[in-house]
């Protein structure tokens, strides 16, 4: 489609500076705009960039001055210009609809304007609520409720008794509810422990593609509000993660672990079971982390430091061949003074 300057500004509630009649049918990155196209920055190192480039027009910072061309000035540039490219590159929506193919318990119950894809499982008790999608292949497993509005992709498994709340997005391939990892040694076998919870998901959660959440073994496994789960992350048993967390890809989090509001886990951060995440607590990459985090802290490395501490630490081991020089040089002259 094609909207005005000032229509798409009105769109993201920005600020117009320049011509805001201008027809724009196009926007892409910096990088990549061509003549007659929309394009975004949000950080002044990019102006340069912005200054060469032959787009026409821009979304960018508030504060950014006129150069010419049309700009629409937002606190947000990314947001503002992700909203403005699902508005010009839209597809015609369809009517929800159920395939014939999907098979629907009898006992089951949807919502309004709620579309189910080709080959899906909805099972015996389950509650869908409205404008739910639920891709194909997709399982949900006996007596599962999902509040309005969630998304779940193609190929998604939800096993019995899960809960999600509403608007939650769950991607291909992710798996929520399966048994947790527990296991008795009894005379020289081990002997699994009945994983009998569920798993609860908040509000407004996301869960990337191939994730695993396990359910509790009697109680819940519980996802906060707000939460971002990046791919392949596993959640064990009996969790308990806050709201407005973000786990990057190939977290692992052991069984009983919990964490506070506004934690980050960047990629492959290790967080030992039956230990605790204050508030707002940033783990770097690849930390291992296997005792208590106070509120506010920021660890790195394996096992986890303070974030500075780490970084000397590293810094140290890099001066080490120099060290090692160092000493043996003087090493022989001690020796040769004896």
């Amino acid at each position: 489609m094609t909207a005005t300057v000032r229509q798409l500004a009105e769109l993201v509630g920005g600020e117009v500076l320049g011509d805001g009649d201008l027809p724009v049918s196009v926007a892409r990155p910096l990088a990549d705009a061509g003549p007659g196209e929309l394009t975004f920055f949000d950080s002044n190192k990019n102006a340069a960039a912005w200054h060469a480039s032959p787009a026409a027009a821009a979304v960018v910072p508030t504060g950014e001055p006129l150069n010419g061309r049309p700009l629409i000035r937002v606190a947000q540039p990314l947001l503002a210009f992700a909203a403005i490219v699902q508005k010009l590159h839209s597809r015609p929506t369809k009517a929800p609809a159920i395939d014939p193919s999907a098979h629907i318990h009898p006992t089951a119950t949807l919502g309004a304007d709620v579309a189910i894809g080709p080959f899906a499982v909805i099972g015996e008790g389950c509650v869908v609520g409205d404008r739910c999608r639920i891709g194909a292949g997709v399982v949900v497993g006996e007596y599962c409720t999902l509040g309005a509005d969630c998304i779940l992709h193609p190929r998604v498994v939800v096993y019995p008794d899960c809960v999600l709340g509403e608007r939650v997005v769950v991607h291909s391939n992710a798996v929520l509810g399966s048994d947790g990892f527990g296991y008795r040694l009894v005379a020289g076998k081990q002997v699994k422990v009945p994983q009998l919870g569920r798993v609860e998901v908040g509000d407004d959660v996301e869960i990337g593609a191939g994730t695993t959440i396990d359910r509790g073994t009697f109680g819940a496994t519980v996802i906060g509000e707000g939460t971002r789960i990046d791919n392949l992350v596993q959640v064990a048993h009996n969790c308990r993660i806050g709201r407005h967390n973000i786990l990057c890809s190939q977290v692992g989090v052991a069984g009983s672990a919990t964490t506070g509001d506004y934690v980050v886990m960047a990629g492959q951060v290790g967080v030992a079971d039956h230990i605790t995440v204050g508030d707002g607590v940033f783990l770097g990459a690849r930390t291992a982390l296997s005792q208590d985090a106070p509120a506010g802290a920021k660890l790195l490395g394996a096992p986890a430091r303070p974030i500075r501490d780490t970084l000397r630490v590293l810094l140290a081991l890099e001066r080490l061949p120099e060290l090692l020089r160092e000493f043996r040089q003087l090493k022989k002259r001690v020796e040769g003074s004896e």
